[in-house]
């Protein structure tokens, strides 16, 4: 069903009979503050209609007052669907491994390009995975209920995924770091914060209790299965 998150009349119609909602918005799409506002919105209508089981798809770190708006925006959002009552799942991913495929272009002609340190460790998720959990949230909502879950896949320096990118293109990739001021120029001032802050602080997930609860895709495994086939564009 065609929706819109600014309109709780419709949101009212899309919801009707529903047992859960995973509910997910892009302040890229919206703005921060329409963000916040269609997640609001979502959450209260769902309260109304009697949702038995809402999935929300945060951010890793959102509890953290980090300073990037598009983090804060969502602990807003998980602060109003805590206050409902509504039985809740909130899933807080880390940086998507698709993230990698806007700079497609420039990594298959030889270069990886970020302002990070080459030895600076970023930890990833596929999309695939936060998908997987939210079913899993779902499917098992007695275990699932009324938590809060941090989820990463996999954690490499920058130098170690030019690595995989040479040895699973079969053509050297080579990490340049960027000056900041040259790469804000190109990313803009919000995007340049949070990979401030994933240079300073960054997330710090126990990627081996994952494990333990949902089989989630290495980096190697998301690039050798997704990285020649997928025409998915970066979020």
């Amino acid at each position: 069903m065609r929706g819109d998150m600014e309109d709780r009349n419709v949101l009212v119609r899309a919801l009707d009979g529903a047992y859960g909602v995973h509910s997910v918005q892009s302040s890229r799409q919206a703005g921060v503050a329409g963000e916040i506002r269609q997640g609001i919105n979502v959450a209260d209508v769902a309260k109304t209609s009697g949702i038995a089981h809402f999935v929300y798809s945060s951010v890793a770190s959102a509890d953290q007052h980090t300073g990037i708006p598009h983090f804060d925006s969502k602990f807003r959002i998980e602060e109003h669907i805590r206050a409902t009552g509504m039985h809740f799942t909130i899933v807080r991913p880390v940086f998507f491994m698709e993230n990698w495929l806007g700079m497609r272009e420039t990594i298959e002609s030889g270069e990886l390009k970020l302002p990070l340190d080459a030895g600076k460790r970023l930890q990833m998720i596929a999309v695939d995975n936060i998908g997987g959990v939210v079913a899993e949230a779902f499917a098992h909502p007695g275990k699932w209920q009324n938590r809060i879950f941090e989820l990463a896949g996999d954690e490499l320096s920058m130098q170690e995924l030019a690595q995989v990118f040479t040895r699973t293109s079969g053509r050297e990739v080579r990490y340049v770091q960027l000056p900041w001021d040259e790469f804000e120029k190109q990313a803009g001032p919000e995007i340049t914060t949070m990979y401030r802050w994933f240079q300073d602080t960054g997330y710090h997930i126990d990627l081996d209790a994952v494990r333990q609860e949902y089989r989630v895709m290495s980096f190697e495994q998301w690039i050798n299965s997704y990285w020649h086939t997928s025409t998915r564009t970066a979020r």
